[in-house]
């Protein structure tokens, strides 16, 4: 039998808003231990956009997701919390006020609390149903940009509408030899200034655009050369190229926890606003995955969540001692965890 990890808070995810609640958590004097089921700490800003530029963190005009991880690390730091990267919660009970979790590595942890930080759960990306594709993913075809240097001065052919396909063509344009952005639709679901940005590289003729045209076949010998594409009368041209990008969003799945008991809202978990708690007691969902009314998916928002959530933590945590709500900046106790006195 494996022994018995006992902590005041066990977080589910180690994206960025997993890691500011081990800063809420560890200010307030609660120890936690974070899982994720994957092989590093970042979430979707490491996986998915480390060098992808984020504008609206306050404080910060511009960071990318990896520096924004980086940052946030350097954060939790004086906490010398422990993480348990490629496990998942396989299981779950409770015993009275308490939490029973054994992860895929079987490991056990008892705690008060569990706070649900998965961004949008378990997520991989949607891929078209064409068997030359996935015979050429990693070599020429990707999903997602680990490393943006790589790309310069390559022609790259990048599919898709929205925020990520949109981003990557005004971010790429500046190393790329040339980028061809094909939509299937006319209109686009990105942010409107990032619109206006692609719209004014395509007038200067650093990205062609073509709308209306999906992907309909790739061709290669050891990597990629060729993109296929055609219009709804089934029209098809060719355009080569060195590299394909395919953002067409994620697929997301909740995996074990949607045999928790939680109430939920389509693929998000329902909580009320004051404390971002669930319907089952101590276990809170923060960031992209909790719902309630007007929620936004930011990771500002996340970042709020979280602070409300650990006071209740706390709580619940140390039902005999009494919460004091203090700055940061006025608080001998906290710049002292801090290491700054």
């Amino acid at each position: 039998m494996s022994e018995t990890i006992k902590t005041d808070c066990l977080i589910v995810g180690a994206g960025p808003v997993g890691l500011f609640a081990v800063f809420e958590l560890g200010i307030l004097g609660l120890s936690c231990e974070v899982v994720d089921n994957l092989d590093k700490i970042g979430g979707q800003c490491a996986e998915l956009y480390p060098d992808k530029p984020i504008y609206d963190i306050p404080a910060l005009p511009e960071c990318t997701g990896l520096s924004l991880i980086e940052n946030l690390q350097k954060q939790i730091k004086p906490f010398n919390t422990s993480f348990h990267l490629n496990e998942r919660i396989d299981q779950i009970s409770n015993e009275g006020d308490l939490w029973i979790i054994k992860t895929s590595a079987n490991k056990i942890f008892e705690t008060p609390n569990i706070f649900i930080a998965g961004g949008v759960g378990s997520f991989e990306p949607r891929k078209p149903p064409i068997e030359s594709v996935s015979m050429f993913e990693g070599n020429g075809i990707e999903y997602s940009i680990p490393n943006k240097d790589y790309y310069a001065g390559k022609k790259i052919v990048i599919f898709g509408g929205g925020d990520s396909a949109l981003d990557w063509t005004v971010e790429l344009s500046k190393i790329a030899s040339h980028i061809t952005l094909v939509h299937r639709r006319d209109k686009f679901k990105a942010a409107q200034h990032t619109v206006s940005l692609m719209e004014g590289l395509v007038k200067e003729g650093k990205v062609d655009l073509i709308t209306n045209h999906q992907i309909s076949d790739v061709l290669g010998d050891k990597r990629i050369k060729k993109a296929l594409i055609k219009d709804k009368s089934d029209t098809t041209q060719e355009i080569e190229c060195d590299e394909i990008l395919i953002f067409y969003g994620l697929k997301m799945e909740l995996g074990p926890i949607n045999d928790w008991g939680l109430n939920l809202n389509e693929k998000q978990i329902s909580v009320n606003t004051e404390n971002f708690e669930t319907n089952l007691p101590g276990v809170f969902a923060i960031g992209d995955i909790s719902y309630y009314p007007g929620k936004l998916k930011l990771i500002l928002s996340g970042f709020h969540e979280a602070a409300l959530a650990s006071q209740k933590a706390f709580v619940r945590a140390k039902p005999d001692e009494t919460l004091t709500f203090r700055y940061t900046t006025s608080s001998s106790d906290i710049q002292k965890k801090l290491g700054v006195k």
